[in-house]
């Protein structure tokens, strides 16, 4: 199969820039939801821009391209392992075209690849069928809504929802915990596979395989298609919204599996999906392995966005590092931001070593960006910025207070949330959290306008680098100040108290 290799290539590009039909079409449906001017309208308006950039520009959706994760079926006498080798080329090939990040780490060593591929990546599920053709299916999925799959075993008492048995009533309280504690860490507005029954590990699996049904498809058994509309209808009311800024979009899809299970056993299992819910596939002529037809996407997506860019009010904050004590503390939640100047990156590994280490660079009244970037260097040495949305800041909730006293730093830029210690020491400090639009990761590069630094490449590898940028209206909202309030605890607490208050009828 000649072609095989370069239909890889050309499948494992169009997924990471190009989004799926079905998906567009809920995001487009979802467009005009929000109040005009509301946090969540900026966010879709972000997401939309983002998304016809991606699309015209050939550039990833969202700079964390994830695992990559292949479902194959082939027909009888087709050859796995050179399959496998071309697969593997493909993958290289596109992250050596920053069409993908530098994602696999070691988990022993820490050390990343570079390349995409090492033990166990990327996954590769294979299955033999009686069909002529081949078909090959392609997930990228984030870490950050990796992060937030969930597993229950029933019977189980969940935060909020109380008892959950061993029925369909325990299972759409499981369904609807899972949605909420995702919060906006998942960058909702999401979408969920379910697996119901299984065992532990097959679980996760089935689940993840129910995001590669259509959005707009119905469930075939009539019970779990009223379970998928029902937890549709009770999920947005939860006024978690886009990025978790409160809203009245939440998810644009739930899909469900039922499968057999030991009696002493009964897991649901929850894989979570942001909006940049990547996947595709293709149908290959096992002859010369050239596409024949394409699943899920559009050859010719119309624009999604209304504007060239975000609207803006006039009432923007303007900050250049270094930052005042005085202009930080006069922020408030709510805030938009437009930054520029110096900017650094530093994520997992970077706010691990700081811990213990002097920083190789002055941070003092500085900008710290929760990002893994894609990186590109041309023959000259230049380093460019191909895609820069932010990270989950969560993960950096043991460290940040600590961080920013020590460093002296002003703001620090990610996604979702930070947690009461880093409330703490925002108003101990004198900083702001300033929340990004997770997944905008060519409207984010679009506004670094030079690499003038980096540090521990060699030791932490593209994504856990220090990046230095020089950038240029980079927008942001502040959703956690220097005086105590946070959006994400309001949203949290808001939309538990939604979620207690659901009606949850018995299904019949």
């Amino acid at each position: 199969m000649e072609q095989f290799r370069q239909s890889m290539l050309d499948l494992v590009i169009q997924t990471s820039t190009n989004l799926p039909a079905d998906v567009r079409r809920a995001m487009d449906a979802i467009l005009d939801k929000e109040e005009e001017g509301s946090q969540a309208a900026m966010a879709l308006s972000t997401i939309a821009r983002n998304i016809d950039m991606a699309c015209e520009q050939e550039g990833a959706i969202c700079q964390d391209t994830g695992m990559p994760t292949f479902k194959i079926k082939t027909p009888v006498g087709v050859n796995q392992m050179d399959m496998k080798r071309d697969i593997y080329w493909a993958i290289e090939e596109a992250t050596r075209r920053g069409k993908l990040r530098p994602n696999t780490v070691d988990s022993v060593t820490g050390k990343n690849s570079g390349n995409n591929i090492g033990n166990g990546a990327p996954i590769i599920y294979w299955e033999q069928w009686e069909e002529d053709d081949i078909e090959v299916k392609l997930v990228l999925k984030g870490g950050g809504c990796e992060n937030k799959n969930i597993q229950y075993s029933l019977p189980a008492t969940l935060e909020h929802l109380g008892k959950a048995g061993r029925d369909l009533e325990g299972v759409r309280k499981c369904i609807l915990h899972a949605v909420w504690q995702a919060q906006g860490q998942g960058c909702s507005v999401g979408a969920i596979g379910v697996a119901v029954g299984s065992d532990r590990a097959t679980g996760y699996a089935k689940a993840k395989d129910q995001l590669f049904r259509e959005l707009d498809d119905t469930n075939p058994d009539p019970a779990l298609a009223r379970l998928e509309d029902e937890i549709m209808e009770k999920a947005n009311k939860l006024n978690i919204g886009p990025m978790g800024f409160g809203g009245n979009s939440t998810l644009i899809g739930c899909k469900i599996g039922s499968y057999h299970r030991l009696p002493a056993s009964f897991f649901v299992s929850v894989a979570y999906d942001c909006w940049a819910f990547r996947r595709l596939g293709v149908r290959v002529n096992p002859a010369d392995g050239s596409i024949h037809s394409w699943q899920y996407r559009d050859a010719s997506p119309a624009a999604m966005a209304k504007s060239a860019g975000i609207p803006l009010t006039g009432k923007e904050v303007r900050l250049e590092a270094p930052i005042s004590d005085e202009l930080v503390r006069s922020l408030k939640v709510g805030d938009i931001v437009l930054i520029s100047g110096r900017m650094f990156t530093g994520r997992d590994a970077l706010h691990k070593y700081l811990m213990d280490n002097d920083s190789p660079v002055d941070m003092q009244g500085g900008v710290l960006y929760h990002c893994g970037p894609v990186m590109l260097q041309d023959d000259s040495g230049e380093w460019h910025v191909k895609a820069a949305g932010p990270t989950t800041s969560i993960r950096e909730e043991p460290y940040q207070a600590d961080i920013l006293k020590k460093f002296g730093i002003r703001a620090v830029i990610g996604k979702g949330g930070m947690g009461p210690r880093t409330l703490q020491g925002l108003q101990d400090s004198g900083a702001v959290y300033l929340n990004a639009i997770g997944g905008a990761a060519q409207y984010y590069a679009e506004t670094i306008k030079k690499v003038t630094g980096v540090h521990f490449l060699e030791e932490f590898g593209i994504p856990e680098a220090l990046w230095q940028f020089e950038c240029e209206d980079f927008a942001a909202i502040v959703t956690m100040d220097s005086h105590g309030k946070s959006l994400h605890a309001e949203v949290e607490a808001d939309s538990a108290q939604r979620l207690e208050q659901l009606d949850l009828p018995v299904i019949q």
